[in-house]
């Protein structure tokens, strides 16, 4: 989970480096990047490509791309570490979406964690100066269409290979962003092809990692360390872009953090 969240963070740096760049350029990029890995593995696997649960696997798809898109648009306006943190706020999401479309329960107790992430939101939007409206906006939409993919991901459960889920979502949003980045494409120079390049490498070994540690651990020992990724993209920020962090942003962070770390072993207490 360490090596996802150091991977996830190179990727939300790399993005940030790019931000004169169109999105749906960079959504291109990342996605392209990642094909270079799924449609191998497909092949050495001998899995179909078309998968069983069409439908679902094309709109997780569609859900996961606007979610990448509008978290992309919120690193333009937003510090690294803000824009990372709202967008984890999506198990909140998709906690209520699979409230009223999976019929499941939640914990009273839980509750009370989602109001202490959303007050760290609220912290974020009325008294951090560094953060744009517009900016916090897009991380909350963000982080809505990715609670979508979770429920999208529980209902196809085991019947699709996780490859071909991914490999799904990388060629629907390569196709999608790419004919969307043809008006305002711009041609990379020099060190540019190497940082767009590097986005689906980063983006894949993410992805990998992070399932790896969840089919490898319990989830209330390896899920919250996936939140190490807020830490180091706040140090990068600080250190790289000579981002600035009031203590209210600080707090706001924390709170965010801790609500939905708590959750999670709440929910998933140790055996």
């Amino acid at each position: 989970m360490i090596i996802s969240a150091l991977a996830f963070t190179l990727l939300n740096t790399f993005v940030k480096e790019l931000r004169s760049f169109d999105v749906y350029q960079i959504v291109f990029f990342r996605s392209i990047g990642s094909l270079f890995f799924t449609i191998p593995l497909l092949y050495k696997f001998k899995l179909s490509p078309l998968g069983n649960k069409k439908t679902l696997l094309v709109s997780r798809s569609i859900v996961g791309l606007i979610s990448m898109v509008f978290f992309f648009k919120s690193l333009k306006y937003l510090p690294m570490g803000s824009a990372v943190s709202i967008r984890y706020i999506a198990p909140i999401f998709a906690a209520f979406f699979a409230l009223f479309l999976l019929k499941e329960k939640i914990k009273p107790i839980q509750w009370f964690f989602f109001v202490l992430a959303f007050i760290g939101v609220l912290i974020l939007e009325g008294f951090d100066g560094n953060a744009k409206s517009i900016g916090l906006v897009y991380a909350l939409i963000s982080a809505l269409f990715a609670g979508l993919v979770y429920i999208s991901i529980r209902k196809i459960g085991t019947q699709d290979h996780p490859l071909v889920v991914v490999n799904y979502f990388m060629v629907i949003s390569a196709v999608i962003a790419g004919c969307l980045s043809i008006e305002d494409w711009v041609q990379p120079l020099g060190k540019e092809w190497l940082v767009f390049l590097s986005l689906g490498v980063f983006g894949y070994f993410g992805q990998m990692y992070m399932t790896k540690a969840m089919q490898m651990g319990e989830t209330n020992q390896v899920a919250p360390l996936k939140y190490l990724e807020v830490l180091f993209t706040i140090g990068v920020g600080l250190f790289w872009f000579q981002e600035s962090y009031s203590l209210y942003s600080v707090l706001g962070i924390f709170l965010i953090v801790s609500g939905l770390t708590l959750n999670i072993l709440i929910k998933n207490p140790t055996k």
